[in-house]
Parts: structure tokens; sequence; C-alpha cells
């Protein structure tokens, strides 16, 4: 039951509660485990794997996931996060989106433990009774507490009635699926434990909430978003999907080994050992594109992808005869720009600066343009400071 309970609880933000979700396991029957997806673009990327991966430790432990497909909540458009009313989706596009997501999604999932559903089979049969019957369930000063609805109301932006529908439909996919427990983002929390309140008036057992951190996409701050452009998506050709990965920053690598990857917490620490004793982050970032691209694709198109990255890695103009520098770092990390002028690429750090702003500074040839971008010592890089100085530098503790 530990074991269980780690595998469950492992990368997650939030359970709701531990001790319910300890009674329903305990009870030994196959749980049914919920999580919703409204069906607003066609392709699936990254950031929505982190809450499928959860869903497939779940099948791991022998319980059935139902993989809800919103179609008819994607009609109204889930508020969460927005500071404006979300655009509807006509059911043409719904339709061809979700067929996109059925194809997708089994890339991760067992088919054997997981039911596809559309909230249509249900959603389009309560009709004005029913809908007015769960919003008599629910008052509207809770539904402001809701952070973006407050947000909106507090600064004068409209909120449209439609908008109050949304938890309220996607609580009652919990009641008619008879849920056990529900998975979400941590946007999704409210509408989550609306969830719980409405099963408990209408007689159900509440559920388990379960929500798991949003994944920061390619720039390390946004989340992964088709929108922004900064995403991974699964369906994305293999060499496609390895350059991006390697652009993440370090930093980031270990963020996205903690959410997207399968390997064991112990074998994370033994990675970040490695980078510690000096191994290159660049080598342990192949290793984490490898392992995704080997789910979505194959394990031959992962060696493939990495050969051809390599390749065209090396026929950059990079010189043969790089000169070497070693600089003690008595802190955890130092500043690029500090970097730079400490070992002579730049004649100050205002210089270096100004170059890193034009986009005229590299590490392992990924173009840098933070300006209070730090290295984390004991690591090892090739720096490059415009088109010909280039420059290996190891930093040691």
């Amino acid at each position: 039951m530990k074991e269980n309970l780690n595998l469950i609880k492992r990368g997650i933000d939030e359970l709701i509660s531990e001790e319910e979700l300890l009674a329903k396991l305990k009870s030994k029957k196959q749980l049914v485990v919920k999580a919703g997806f409204d069906p607003t673009a066609p392709d699936l990327h990254l950031g929505h794997t982190v809450l499928i991966n959860k869903l497939r430790h779940f099948q791991q432990l022998g319980h059935q996931v139902i993989f809800l497909i919103g179609d008819f909540t994607g009609m109204i458009g889930d508020p969460s996060g927005k500071n404006k009313t979300r655009p509807a989706l006509d059911e043409a596009a719904i339709k061809e989106n979700a067929k996109s997501y059925e194809k997708q999604v089994f890339k991760i999932l067992d088919p054997k433990l997981t039911h596809v559903r559309f909230n249509s089979e249900w959603s389009n049969k309560l009709g004005a009774e029913g809908i007015i019957k769960l919003a008599s369930q629910y008052n509207l000063a809770r539904m402001l507490e809701r952070d973006d609805f407050s947000k909106r109301y507090k600064s004068n932006q409209t909120i449209a009635l439609h908008e109050f529908l949304y938890p309220l439909i996607q609580a009652n996919d919990s009641i008619a699926l008879k849920a056990d427990i529900e998975l979400g983002g941590t946007d999704q929390k409210f509408n989550l434990l609306v969830g719980r309140e409405l099963q408990r008036a209408f007689g159900q057992e509440p559920q388990v909430v379960i929500t798991v951190p949003i994944l920061e996409g390619l720039d390390g701050k946004n989340k992964m978003s088709k929108s922004l452009d900064n995403y991974v998506g699964i369906d994305e050709a293999p060499n496609e999907m390895f350059g991006k990965i390697m652009s993440i920053s370090d930093e980031l690598m270990w963020r996205w080994f903690d959410l997207l990857s399968f390997k064991t917490t112990d074998e994370i620490a033994e990675l970040k050992a490695d980078q510690t004793n000096g191994r290159n982050p660049r080598d342990i970032k192949i290793e984490l594109a490898k392992e995704l691209i080997s789910r979505f694709h194959d394990e031959e198109s992962a060696d493939l992808a990495e050969t051809n990255f390599i390749n065209q890695f090396q026929k950059k103009n990079i010189p043969d005869d790089i000169e070497e520098a070693s600089l003690f770092v008595s802190e955890g990390s130092i500043p690029l720009a500090n970097l730079l002028k400490d070992c002579e690429m730049t004649s100050s750090t205002s210089e270096a600066i100004r170059m890193i702003k034009q986009g005229a500074v590299r590490i392992d040839e990924k173009k840098i343009t933070d300006t209070k971008y730090k290295i984390s010592s004991g690591t090892s890089a090739v720096y490059q400071v415009g088109k010909r100085k280039f420059k290996k530098i190891t930093l040691q503790n």
C-alpha cells in the first residue's frame, strides 16, 4: 500500500484527501479514475502528458481510467485561469479535435483499462430542468470566490452567465460516471472541488481530488501552450521534438525530468549527482529527449534523431582547437555576464550584458538572451561570443 501511494503521489501538487484515497485503495475494488480534456486543439503536447502519465500510474495499479473528452463543455469554454470570456468551439471543430485525441492518448494509456467517453452523452439529456437542478445545489457567493471570477468581478470585467455553468457541468460528469477519483491541473482545483460537493448533494461518496503541476513550456516561464508556441507536440516528428527538448534550459530540464520521465526518483537523483560531478548537462538532456521520443515514436527514431542533432551540431563553425579554461566559483552559481568577463571573453560585464541582449552569446550552441542568466557550478560547456570567440569553460566548486 505504501508503494502504491508513493507512486500515486509522485509529482503531484495536492491530494484531497490522503485518508479518503487510502480507504478507497483498501477497498480492493477497481476504482473509476476520471480526467477531462476539452478538445480545444487537435494535438496533445507534453504539458497534457503530465496528467496522462498520472492516469497511467493508476492503470499500473489495475484501476479503470475514464479519458473524458469535453465535447459539451467545450461549447461553453473553460474559464479557468482566463481574464476574459473564452470563446466557445463549434461542434465540427470539437469532433475533429476529439478524433485526434483518441488516436494520440493510447501512446501512453493502456487501451484495455481506458474508456474514452464524451460528456455530451449525458449532458445533452440534462435539459433546462436538469441544469436548474444542478444550479440549485451551488450558490453564487461560492462561485465568485473562484480566483479568476473574483479578479474579473473586482476589476469590472465581463463575466458571462454561461461561464458559471462550466464547473457545474464538469461536476455533473463526476456524478454521471460515479467517479472515485478526479485528476486535473492546479488551475482546475475549483472545478474538481465542486465535483466533490455536488456528488455529496446527489447522495454519492465524494471523489478524491488530485491536482498535478502545470508544465512550463520551452521558454521556462509560461504554461506550455500551442497558442504561445512554447510546446512540444507528442505527434511531432522526432527530429523536431529532439531539437526543441535540447533547447530548454538546464534548470527546466530537471523540472521536465520530475514531471515527464518514467525514471525512478533514485535514477533522477543519480543524474543530478553526475552533473554536479562535472557531466555536461547537454548529455543528460539527450537522455531525456531520447526517452520521450522513444515513448511517442520508437527507440530507432530516438537514436536517429540524436545522430541527426549531433551531426547538425558538429557542422556548425566551431573550431576543433577550442581554448579551455577553468573558473573557481565560491557560490553555487555565477551570472553569465560575470563569467564572460572573468574568462576574458568580454572586456567588461557591461559589454557581456550588451552582447547577451543582442543574442550574440551561446552556450553549447544555445542562444542566451536573459541578462540575469546564471551558470551552476560543476558544469562544463562551450561558450561563444559573437562569431569567432569560443572557449570551453569548466566551473569548479
